[in-house]
């Protein structure tokens, strides 16, 4: 099969004078399922839809080159948030995009779901649109925005969207279509689940869940807060209610979540035609570079019970497991060695969570997921069932395709779920044939009031993980490493749990290349504690670092051993009352040599308590480039 039509041109070698759906998308066009807007549009093809793709549309001729749909625009930011994409977490411009051509920044507006749809109803005035993806589903409700610094109202209220499809849509899209194709308007469909609409207060539907309003958590902070719970509370297939939240004269309501896909249509979805490359008139600007880490990655999961407060998958994801059949992946596998560029290597067997392939308990298929409780943290659920056999059996059966040399895992691995695993044949076959080199792990933290904040396991599992691999490790004769991911500045971090961290780090020899300072991003219950300074669900305060001199010490603390960092490390170390750490000793994060170790402080104890001031001049002016006394 070709690629769906990106021009007049390509309807007309179809034999098609409109399509039924144009779908607008943030990213380059990348015909693979890796793509939220591949797997629609595929589905709508495969129901017997004619489906076109603008990308990137910035001129009035982008979006009108392939005249108006039969049904509606779809409209997506892309894989990502605009804002994520565009802005680093210091809110700097990034100039580089590995969903665009050549990997270049700025081809996709900032809030690109609203822009592109006020765009539309500009142009297509009589024309109706539905959003999704992961922009317009985290933004579905009243969310704080990072980068306004303010709370805005839900997406559908500034894009105008008649319609928001959240969370993965392959069911959703196809119900919708078989709505528009039996002669409804995309205004008048309001009872699929996995959706939602404006409505006007009196067509409210009973029995829903109400949220405080846009106005209300605009300006409470503990409003803002008990309506996050309430959202993240109703998220579940089996029990979720509708829930409603009012802006100024509508009202916005979600319907409960879409059910998860049975093994058979995910399959399905993951076996339609796709070409599994970007589209050719990328070729000379480069490509698109973000097609390099799926071109040889399968996916065999969706979902995750671990539930990381600071993680968007449980409001948009979910946390029930879904998973592909083996057979499905094995074919999908060998397709992947008849690639005439295929090395012998699949990069990646995995999902969200790499090493989840059934349900975390036998409960949730009939009752759902606990509401308001995590499968692994703060400790595991005695009603947990920990289980890698179909996983490893999977595994196996793929490295041992002809032409296969090596299957790595490069998704993340909940170590934590391994080690409730009392069967550590997964764990030995992970270290001896599926790591290459470095696995990356997840541990986050290592004071656990700030684990407990994220939603992560206590560091001691980790320790006993860390033990467990390089012991593994060893008995192979292998040279391998763990990779871990760190984050700083998350709420409840305080200087000194970032001076645990580092002292963790120099115990445990790890000197991280790269370290992620905590990004609000939009709907996650890590982002509610930073706007509002509570945790949703004990509404108790929690600290939370702002200041860009905090942020920084806290960053460099976990790179305390990079020469560039030393002086700010001893800020931080003086300001947690650990100049301990400052010496020659085994235990010490850095040596005295060339610091300025004199604060503020002591510059006032030296001045008699008062604070250090310029000299004045025989003018009584400030002398101008003179010492501080």
């Amino acid at each position: 099969m070709p690629f769906l039509s990106i021009s007049r041109a390509d309807m007309k070698e179809r034999g098609i004078d409109s399509l039924d759906f144009i779908c607008i998308t943030g990213d380059a066009y990348v015909d693979h399922p890796s793509f939220g807007i591949a797997i629609i549009s595929r589905m709508l093809e495969s129901c017997g839809a004619t489906v076109g793709i603008i990308a990137q549309p910035v001129t009035d001729e982008d979006y009108k080159k392939l005249g108006e749909p039969n049904y509606c625009f779809l409209v997506t930011g892309g894989n990502i948030d605009s804002m994520v994409s565009n802005y680093t977490v210091f809110k700097k411009k990034r100039w580089d995009d590995a969903y665009s051509e050549g990997g270049r920044g700025g081809k996709r507006p900032d809030r690109a779901v609203t822009v592109y749809c006020n765009n539309l109803k500009r142009l297509f005035p009589h024309k109706q649109i539905a959003i999704g993806g992961l922009e317009a589903s985290l933004r579905r409700f009243a969310h704080y925005d990072y980068w306004a610094d303010k709370v805005m109202p839900s997406v559908l209220v500034d894009s105008k969207a008649e319609l928001l499809m959240y969370g993965m849509g392959e069911l959703t899209i196809v119900q919708l279509y078989n709505e528009l194709k039996s002669g409804r308007q995309l205004s008048e469909i309001h009872d699929i689940r996995g959706t939602c609409y404006l409505t006007k207060p009196e067509n409210t539907p009973l029995g829903a869940v109400q949220c405080d309003s846009f106005e209300i958590v605009s300006e409470n902070k503990k409003a803002y807060a008990k309506s996050c719970r309430q959202q993240y509370d109703e998220q579940d297939e089996v029990y979720g209610r509708t829930i409603i939240q009012r802006h100024g004269n509508m009202m916005l309501v979600q319907n409960p979540p879409q059910r998860s896909l049975t093994q058979s249509e995910f399959d399905k979805a993951y076996e339609l035609p796709y070409m599994k490359a970007y589209h050719p008139c990328y070729e000379k600007g480069g490509g698109v570079p973000g097609i390099q880490e799926v071109e040889f990655s399968i996916t065999h999961n969706r979902g995750c019970f671990g539930y990381c407060n600071f993680c968007s998958i449980a409001l948009h994801q979910g946390r029930r497991i879904q998973t592909r059949s083996q057979q499905s992946v094995i074919n999908e596998a060998i397709d992947l060695t008849n690639k005439p560029n295929f090395k012998g290597y699949i990069h990646d067997i995995g999902g969200p969570t790499a090493n989840f392939r059934r349900t975390s308990c036998d409960k949730q298929l009939e009752h759902g997921l606990c509401k308001g409780k995590k499968c692994l943290a703060p400790t595991p659920c005695p009603a947990l069932k920990p289980d890698h056999s179909e996983y490893l059996q999977l595994l196996r059966k793929i490295r041992s395709l002809k032409k296969v040399k090596k299957v790595f895992i490069r998704s993340g691995i909940r170590y934590d779920y391994m080690m409730q695993d009392k069967d550590d044949t997964f764990f030995k076959e992970l270290v001896e044939h599926h790591v290459s080199g470095q696995l990356k792990v997840a541990p986050e933290h290592a004071s656990n009031k700030v684990l407990d904040l994220m939603g992560k396991p206590h560091i001691e599992v980790y320790e006993e993980f860390e033990k467990k691999f390089y012991k593994y490790t060893k008995q192979c004769g292998k040279e391998q490493y763990l990779v871990p991911y760190l984050m700083s500045s998350h709420p409840g971090c305080t200087i000194k749990e970032a001076v645990d961290l580092a002292v963790f780090l120099k115990k445990h020899n790890i000197r991280p290349e790269q370290v992620q300072d905590f990004y609000p991003t939009p709907g996650t219950i890590s982002t509610a504690m930073y706007y509002t300074g509570l945790d949703p669900y004990t509404m108790k305060e929690v600290y939370v670092p702002r200041s860009p001199a905090e942020k920084e010490m806290q960053r460099a603390l976990l790179q305390y051993f990079k020469k560039e960092n030393k002086q700010i490390v001893a800020r931080a170390l003086i300001r947690a009352g650990r100049r301990d750490l400052i010496g020659h000793g085994p235990d010490c994060l850095i040596t005295p040599e060339g610091l300025n170790l004199t604060t503020d402080k002591d510059k006032r104890v030296k001045n008699n308590g008062r604070r250090p001031t310029q000299t004045k001049g025989s003018s009584g002016k400030k002398g101008k480039g003179r010492k501080r006394t």
